[in-house]
């Protein structure tokens, strides 16, 4: 699995996901440019001792990235389809916009059958961002019978 954030704004939103990415065993490619340093302090706070353990990449284009790929998803309050009505496999990448703006409408246009979302009630903004990540990531695991997983026995 892979999660994309698409010119994140806010870095407390990433280090969390940064957290949730080092323990699914997630892989976090974040699209330039991003709203924040990569050293920022409040990113480094909120990914804890994580951040050092996840394999974090950089790219500036999205585009190019997908191109030849085939199991991907945009999240979008926009969308119709329902994540919980996708067969996501293992290698799925999904991918997220930004906290302020969203996604550009070129991948609305281009992809249009790739978009999902998570229900939510009408006139609503939308969830945030690390939420929305833990709850569709989890639910692709689930999926997968959490195969890249080893349980945790607390024992």
């Amino acid at each position: 699995m892979k999660i994309i954030l698409f010119q994140p704004d806010i870095p407390q939103n990433t280090g969390n996901i940064i957290r949730t990415c080092s323990l699914t065993n997630t892989d976090l490619i974040l699209v330039k440019p991003l709203g924040f340093s990569i050293n920022e302090k409040n990113l480094k706070r909120a990914g804890l001792d994580y951040f050092n353990k996840t394999k974090i990449e950089q790219i500036d284009d999205l585009e190019s990235y997908l191109s030849g790929k085939k199991s991907f998803y945009f999240l979008s309050s926009k969308a119709k389809k329902l994540y919980s009505d996708v067969k996501f496999e293992i290698n799925s990448i999904l991918i997220f916009g930004s906290e302020t703006s969203g996604l550009p409408e070129i991948y609305h246009e281009k992809y249009p059958d790739n978009f999902i979302t998570i229900p939510m009630i009408e006139n609503a903004r939308c969830l945030n961002l690390s939420n929305s990540v833990a709850i569709v990531l989890y639910e692709a695991l689930r999926q997968n019978s959490f195969s890249n997983l080893k349980i945790k026995n607390n024992d």
